[in-house]
């Protein structure tokens, strides 16, 4: 198990909490919740069953708050889900903290 921490520049306040995914072989759950204050940024807490790719995670992350600017606190549980399905979730959080 490795836990990683990251902060992204943000502004965009999300609308409502949101819960995405299940801890399970090749997936993950996000847990994404406002932010305190919008000028707080994102956070990021990710844990994760597969070690050593801290930088591929950042990179990953980076682009989608490149993509979305949202002022949020996530908490990511990681059972070995590839960059993609990371990204798939990422997504499905968002449309999820928006309806």
């Amino acid at each position: 198990m490795e836990t990683l921490e990251f902060e992204f520049a943000a502004d965009a306040p999300i609308a409502q909490r949101a819960h995405i995914g299940v801890v399970g072989s090749g997936d993950l759950e996000i847990l994404m919740e406002p932010a305190d204050a919008p000028e707080q940024g994102a956070q990021v807490r990710v844990c994760t069953s597969v070690t050593g790719y801290g930088e591929v995670w950042r990179q990953v992350l980076q682009r989608f708050f490149e993509r979305h600017r949202l002022a949020a606190r996530l908490q990511i549980n990681d059972f070995g889900a590839t960059p993609g399905v990371v990204s798939l979730r990422l997504e499905q959080a968002v449309e999820a903290s928006q309806s």
